[in-house]
């Protein structure tokens, strides 16, 4: 017979991982069924293209870091060409990294009493926080990037407690390879850096140096290749793009207003409030370095999204949450030393009644199956080999090659000449609308509004149109091409 305290911890563990089993089928049941968003339309677009052997920069406008679309095509290749197969993938990242975020508290939180309902509180408020749970099972980079930063935050912790170098290079892979799949984590890897020079003996401090860049320059190789084939396509793409571009649609006074209001979206979400507060108080308690690095990250992610990305989104800060979660266990410690299980299901029970009502209020969002629905239609109407002028995931759904310059649909903003036009594969809105009057396309189909539509002139050109999904699909034009 065990001893009664290791059968306790024994059924404490198997309520655990059965609390993660949860969680990660919750994740899936959502990303097979009600995940979508507009963006990441031309993130799984690339993923297809890559997948049928076409370059990101090269061949086509990306205008993102690559490695999560490389990842979305390895998982389709798998699985299937399906948003499925890439959602099934981003999920059970982002499930991961909810585990990793949890697991290290259950192995390294510095009190021992308080590991259990700590590293349950932290796959609680994470793997059910809203902007994970939402954004965590969709084809843009927040699943992955999330398993990722946390593996990076862990090898970061483990590296400076021995004289091994492999923990070092592992989180200079994982930093970068988070880098390398989207921008907004670009500041945890220099804060790791720093970190672990800070905190590494002296012997071993420059070694480490050179593991963590050694495993940062593997991590970004496949960048690398590309840049050296393209060195222009790809600056472009990562670089000017973000830095020069991306505003283009957005004037300064109206990004700034956009970063103001996700600054103080927190005053109305209950959950975030309990989140960022229980943050506060872990970080102003605990003299841990292990743990005030998760509010270095935290800050550091959340300064670099809130004020240096224009425009940013809320989902965008979903990569502070697991270290947000990690502090949350020492500020309950510090205010509740006594009384361990109660704030955790206070707190937990706010977080899962959050998501519920947030999933309540959106239920009647547009989902995937709604475009295999206008999919249909557009291939119904749409001979094979015909050109079609569509919305990212429409050209997915349909499995038919977009006309080159309309891989991305944030590229028609850009008016450039034809020169640069041709060597970043951009087509501009001006030449679209042109050859959408001219018969350039035998479909259109388009999810603006009324008033877009009827700018266009779409109803003047095409003899047909149905509405599907909220969509609208025109066809059959009038002239002569």
């Amino acid at each position: 017979m065990f001893p009664d305290a290791t059968l306790r911890r024994m059924v404490a563990k198997g309520s655990y991982w059965l609390l993660l089993a949860v969680i990660a089928s919750a994740l899936v049941l959502y990303s097979q069924t009600w995940a979508f968003a507009w963006d990441e339309g031309f993130h799984i677009v690339t993923a297809q293209l890559i997948l049928h052997g076409k370059r990101p920069y090269l061949d086509f406008c990306f205008s993102q870091t690559p490695l999560n679309a490389f990842w979305n095509a390895f998982w389709m290749g798998l699985l299937g060409e399906t948003w499925k197969a890439a959602h099934l993938a981003a999920a059970l990242a982002a499930a991961a990294g909810t585990a990793v975020a949890g697991w290290f508290v259950l192995r390294h939180f510095p009190a021992p009493e308080w590991r259990m309902p700590g590293a349950v509180l932290v796959a609680i408020l994470t793997g059910f926080n809203v902007v994970v749970f939402r954004y965590g099972g969709i084809s843009q980079a927040y699943g992955l990037c999330l398993l990722l930063l946390t593996s990076a935050y862990w090898c970061g912790v483990v590296a400076v407690e021995g004289s091994s170098l492999l923990p070092a290079a592992l989180a200079g892979a994982f930093s970068l390879a988070a880098a390398g799949s989207s921008l907004l984590t670009a500041p945890a890897a220099p804060i790791l850096l720093v970190w672990i020079l800070i905190h590494a003996d002296a012997a071993s401090r420059w070694r480490k140096l050179a593991a963590f860049v050694s495993g940062a320059l593997v991590a970004v190789s496949p960048i690398l290749w590309l840049f050296a084939q393209g060195p222009k396509q790809v600056w472009f793409g990562i670089v000017d793009y973000n830095l020069k571009y991306r505003l283009v649609d957005w004037p300064p006074p109206d990004a700034n207003k956009q970063n103001l209001e996700v600054a103080m979206s927190w005053i109305d979400s209950g959950p975030t409030l309990v989140l960022l507060a229980l943050a506060i108080a872990g970080y102003r308690a605990t003299r841990r370095p292990e743990l005030r690095l998760c509010g270095w990250l935290a800050a550091g992610l959340g300064l670099y999204i809130g004020v240096a990305v224009r425009p940013t989104f809320q989902q965008y800060l979903v990569f502070t949450v697991p270290f947000l979660a990690i502090l949350g266990v020492a500020g309950i410690q510090e205010y509740w030393p006594s009384r361990k299980w109660m704030p955790v299901f206070v707190a937990s029970f706010l977080v899962v009644f959050g998501l519920g009502k947030t999933l309540y209020d959106e239920q009647d969002s547009s989902t995937w199956e709604d475009f295999e629905k206008i999919g249909r239609k557009v291939d119904e109407v749409t001979p094979k080999g015909a050109r079609l002028m569509a919305d990212e995931v429409v050209y997915f759904v349909t499995k038919r090659t977009p006309p080159e310059g309309n891989e991305e649909r944030n590229s028609h903003k850009l008016e450039f000449g034809p020169a640069e036009a041709r060597l970043y594969h951009i087509r501009p809105q001006s030449q679209l609308d042109r050859e959408a009057r001219e018969g350039y396309y035998a479909t259109v189909e388009t999810c603006e509004n009324e008033e877009y539509i009827a700018e266009k002139g779409f109803a003047k050109v095409f003899a047909q149109k149905a509405e599907v999904g909220g969509c609208t699909v025109f066809w059959d034009y009038k002239g002569s091409r």
